[in-house]
Formats: structure tokens, sequence, C-alpha cells
């Protein structure tokens, strides 16, 4: 049986789609804002991309066999906050994990998001250069700008979206991987992303849920990389349509 098929025949979660799977084993799924790229606690089984048990070890998901034994090991390649949408990587290999990890690691993955902003970017260098600091907080973890690691994201594209209040669509390649980047970095721009609850505009925020706006709107709409196996250097590339 190929890769493929058994990624077709895994206990994907409501709101996961699996977008392709190469020859390796690596594969891209699109996850919907709510889902959580893995589980915390047991009690998140049901909410995470696969239904089942999550070694934190080994960064993997295990599907196991009517002798509870590990028949599928399929691991986790990277995360999106659980209220961001879009692609997340995965691999049913373990060579094939560790050769994308290291690609990771080289810092040769491209990742691409579209985020709904309140305002309009005002003008200025397109690459954002700000240091963010991660501190835990009640319900989980809290970034700030001010000491702490470097972040830089590059602005790709500003599109106007007509209604009140004003906003606009922006396409984001962030170059760094910190903690709630893309949210923390639009937010010191006075340029929050819709919907965002931690860092948002929480009285426009009110406006566009009574029209029916009612989740984070940041998705991961692309990434591509190039990893190595043995001596050969593989290409991979997936997409997805944000859905605001």
């Amino acid at each position: 049986m190929d890769f493929a098929t058994i990624a077709k025949r895994l206990p994907w979660a409501r709101g996961v789609t699996l977008l392709s799977c190469d020859a390796n084993g690596l594969l891209a799924v699109e996850k919907a804002s709510g889902v959580l790229s893995h589980p915390n606690k047991k009690a998140d089984q049901a909410k995470a991309l696969v239904n089942a048990v999550y070694d934190e070890k080994r960064q993997a998901y295990q599907i196991l066999d009517t002798e509870r034994e590990v028949r599928t090991e399929l691991f986790l390649l990277n995360r999106l906050d659980s209220a961001t949408s879009g692609i997340v990587l995965l691999s049913l290999a373990e060579t094939t994990a560790t050769a994308v990890l290291k690609a990771f690691e080289s810092k040769k993955v491209k990742k691409t998001y579209q985020a709904l902003v309140f305002g309009s970017p005002r003008s200025g260098p397109p690459l954002w250069k700000d240091r963010i600091s991660v501190k835990k907080a009640q319900g989980g973890l809290r970034a700030s700008t001010g000491g702490g690691l470097s972040a830089e994201t590059k602005l790709v594209k500003v599109e106007p979206v007509p209604g009140m209040p004003p906003m606009c669509r922006l396409t984001l390649m962030p170059v760094t991987g910190r903690t709630h980047q893309l949210r923390i970095q639009t937010s010191k721009r006075h340029i929050p992303i819709v919907g965002d609850r931690t860092y948002g505009d929480f009285q426009k925020n009110k406006l566009v849920t009574k029209k029916g706006l009612k989740r984070l709107c940041l998705h991961c709409v692309g990434t591509e990389l190039e990893y190595r196996l043995g001596e050969r250097f593989v290409r991979f590339k997936a997409s997805s349509k944000a859905p605001f």
C-alpha cells in the first residue's frame, strides 16, 4: 500500500482536509479554525487533527491496531494555533520527517499567510522587524514586543476590503517562526487581525461578530520547501485558499 492510500484512510478529524501526499510520505493538510495541531491533554483528542493517540516525546500521532500496538505513526512537522487555519505538514515516514525538520532548521521552508486586518498598513519598509518575548499566561502563552527573540515578517501584498469598519487583506511571509508572531506584529502596527481575542481590537471585533465573522482571520495559504533524502533533493508545495 502506498503512502497516498494510507493517508486517505487515516482517521482525520472533522475540519481537516488532506491536500497532498508525496511518494516519501510527506503530506499537507488544511485545518479549520478551532482544530488543534495536537492534543494538549487526553480530553483534547477529538479536537485535534487526527483522532488518535499523540506521543509528545516522538511528536507523532499513533494509530493503533486491535491489539493496541502501533500500526501507523504520523509525525507532526509544524503547528498552527488552534484559532489559525490553513496548512500543516505531517509525515508517515520517520526518515522523511527528520529530513523536513532539517529543512525547517535550515530555513528552507517558505510559508505564506493571509490575514484580514482592521485599518491599513502605513507606508514603511516591507520587512517588519521586532523582538518578541513569550511568557506563560492563564489559558496558554502570551507574546509581547520588546526583548526576547528577533521576529521578521515580509509584507507581500495589501488588498483593501470594501465596507465598514475599514479592513485590508494582507499577504505575509514570516522569515522567523515565533509564538503568535503575525498576531503581535500586526497589533503593534495598529492593524490588528480581525477576530483576535488576545491582541485585537475588541470593540471592532464585536461589530464584525454581529455580521457573522466569528473567527480569527489568519490562514496559512502556502507552504513550499526542499528537503534532502540521501543524495536526492525533493521539492514539495501545497496551497490553500483563505476562507475569509
